[in-house]
């Protein structure tokens, strides 16, 4: 049984994106605040995976949630160390994706400023797996009017898996907060202890 979750937020977010903070809230209401990590993940991908591992070294067998570039870390590590990880809108293959956009960026939340390398290119292209191994240890939540991310990459990429696919939405993935049960459910977090609470006003 899980019951720890480590959340891992995409590119230029923060522990402070809207899904992190409706998560800590839900987990806090619950009085299980100390069971979930939300690490403020580095920019540069090598840096990132050293910051995750040890947090899972430290969670032991964590649920990992991923979201965007997240997903696509979560994904890696779920293959390396077994674990379950549920995934929101993942990145697939992101390596691929940066054409164009080598050079300045910002943090949405933080203000901070870096230069995306083509160092963070190769660093990102080490980490691609194969498919999942173990198609049950994943749920796929994707909308389909995600702006950033084609959700027909990760359709195809995760086809084994648990898909949700929900017509509309965006790429923060609009309803979060209201299928957080389905999540602390897949966490093995007993119903007991969420089954009263009204999510949707977090």
């Amino acid at each position: 049984m899980t019951e720890t979750i480590l959340y891992l937020h995409g590119l230029n977010s923060s522990p402070d994106s809207l899904k992190a903070s409706q998560l800590r809230r839900a987990m806090t209401s619950m009085g299980l605040a100390g069971q979930l990590r939300v690490p403020a993940l580095h920019h540069h991908p090598r840096q990132a995976i050293v910051q995750i591992e040890s947090e899972i070294a430290a969670l032991g067998r964590p649920l990992l949630v991923g979201s965007s570039l997240g997903g696509y870390y979560a994904t890696h590590l779920a293959e390396r160390h077994g674990l379950k990880a549920l995934l929101i809108n993942p990145a697939v293959r992101p390596h691929t994706l940066f054409d164009g956009y080598l050079g300045p960026q910002k943090n949405f939340y933080s203000d901070e400023t870096w230069d995306l390398t083509a160092d963070h290119v190769s660093a990102l292209a080490e980490l691609e797996v194969a498919p999942p191994k173990d198609p049950e240890s994943y749920q796929v939540w994707l909308q389909t009017a995600d702006e950033t991310l084609d959700y027909r990459q990760a359709q195809a990429f995760y086809r084994g898996c648990a898909l949700r696919i929900q017509a509309g939405g965006d790429h923060g993935f609009q309803g979060f907060a209201q299928r957080l049960p389905m999540l602390f459910a897949f966490a093995g977090i007993a119903p007991k202890l969420w089954s009263d609470i009204d999510f949707s006003g977090l």
